[in-house]
């Protein structure tokens, strides 16, 4: 192993050349060439794009990349807005802007793979935050960009073996994302089928096309015909709106549910705000949450809900809903399938639509209708086959945060010279 001491060596020193976008002006197009900005370089190193990116013509493509055509192997990081992010570039044909700089490596002192995980490190971030403006957009110019620093070990193959073990967690980390957007993908389609077609006695969707005598014509349109359809307030006991007022919250005391804390069907217990004692008695004047009530959001965000789980105690926030269904006709977690896939959720996306403030009122909600089992069995056997699917979610996520971790703990230790990686490791990555 090199015992050669690490320099601290600047972004400027190792670089032959640091390039910001046009600061000029240029026509936007919908077809020519493709034109990058910040947004389209991910937090996971990668550039994406879709059918919403502008693109300027040949000749402002022309203008904008005379002194500057970026190569294959070059650096991009976002200097404007979301500062840090980075990946490295393939090589298209493309015009850039302001908010991304192009950064090509002198190879004869950084490998570019080294150099895309040393400037991923938090350490580096907070360079870049240090170096920005102050502004309400941040922003950093080339000069402070260029005199950013990375430890950086002057021995090639040192640089190449540490890029290789970050390498090969990048790229688990990205499989496990992929398994998790396709497992997404089935879980999708398969609640659109539990919520309109159901479960038959033995746990099979049924057909309508083999089958149509086993469905009916309802208002919200064909469903099984011993399913009926009622509204929130039919089939809720109680249906209340929070409090009116805002809480004053607490670093420990009861949970207070808060939109910005409902997400995906789950409460974000970890970072949820809390109140104390006296004021939860005064939130709960109207009712008290209990295991099994479903609390859902109406504004900001509208359309969120959970199931209040037992032994959670917890009070209404802001622009909050509490439903508690009755239960020999409707079970909660069949209630949240809906508002996230089913009647409910092309009720919410109908009235919402189009709306720069988008909010729903109590009225409207406990209007909602809702396609129902008659049978609540056939309500649980949907549940279960969705509790299945999300086990399966639950399993990658579980793996895709302890890839995360390890990442963040390997770039802490590598990135620092703190833990050196044995020459016994191939210097040799998974390809970007």
């Amino acid at each position: 192993m090199s015992d050669l001491a690490w320099d601290n060596a600047t972004l400027g020193g190792i670089a032959i050349a640091i390039k910001d976008g046009t600061h000029g002006s240029f026509r936007r197009v919908r077809t020519g060439v493709p034109l990058l900005s910040a947004k389209n370089v991910t937090d996971r190193g990668r550039v994406a794009w879709d059918d919403t990116d502008d693109c300027v013509s040949e000749q402002d493509y022309r203008a904008i990349t005379a002194t500057f055509s970026p190569q294959e192997k070059d650096l991009l990081i976002t200097i404007v807005g979301t500062l840090g992010r980075r990946a490295i570039f393939d090589g298209a044909r493309i015009a850039f802007q302001r908010s991304v700089a192009f950064v090509r490596a002198d190879e004869s002192r950084v490998s570019p793979r080294f150099l895309y995980h040393a400037v991923g490190s938090p350490d580096y971030v907070r360079q870049l935050a240090r170096r920005s403006n102050a502004t309400a957009q941040a922003g950093l110019y080339l000069g402070e960009l260029s005199k950013t620093t990375i430890p950086l070990p002057p021995d090639p193959e040192e640089q190449h073996r540490i890029e290789a073990v970050l390498d090969i967690v990048d790229e688990a980390i990205a499989g496990t994302e992929s398994v998790i957007a396709k497992l997404k993908q089935v879980r999708a389609g398969l609640l659109h089928d539990l919520l309109t077609r159901g479960l038959d006695e033995n746990g099979e969707l049924r057909d309508p096309i083999a089958h149509p005598d086993q469905f009916r014509q309802s208002s919200l349109g064909r469903i099984p015909k011993d399913w009926c359809v009622r509204t929130i307030e039919e089939c809720c006991s109680e249906v209340v709106d929070c409090p009116h007022s805002t809480p004053s919250f607490s670093d420990t005391g009861v949970l207070v549910a808060r939109t910005m804390h409902i997400r995906d069907g789950r409460f974000d217990e970890q970072s949820a705000s809390r109140v104390s004692e006296a004021e939860y008695l005064e939130r709960i004047a109207r009712l008290r949450p209990q295991p099994g009530d479903v609390i859902f959001t109406r504004e900001a965000p509208v359309g969120e809900a959970f199931v209040v789980p037992d032994g959670m105690r917890i009070c209404l926030g802001q622009r909050v809903m509490l439903f508690r269904p009755r239960s020999d006709d409707l079970i909660a977690p069949y209630l949240v399938a809906q508002i996230y896939s089913g009647a409910v959720r092309r009720r919410i996306d109908a009235l919402i639509g189009g709306t720069t403030n988008p909010h729903l009122n109590v009225a409207e909600v406990r209007r909602f209708p809702i396609p129902i089992p008659s049978n609540p069995s056939e309500q649980e056997r949907i549940v279960e086959a969705l509790s299945a699917s999300e086990g399966s979610i639950a399993a990658e996520e579980s793996v895709l945060n302890k890839l995360r971790a390890l990442d963040s703990g390997l770039m802490a230790d590598l990135l620092t010279g703190r833990v050196r990686v044995p020459e016994s490791i191939p210097a040799t990555g998974v390809p970007a």
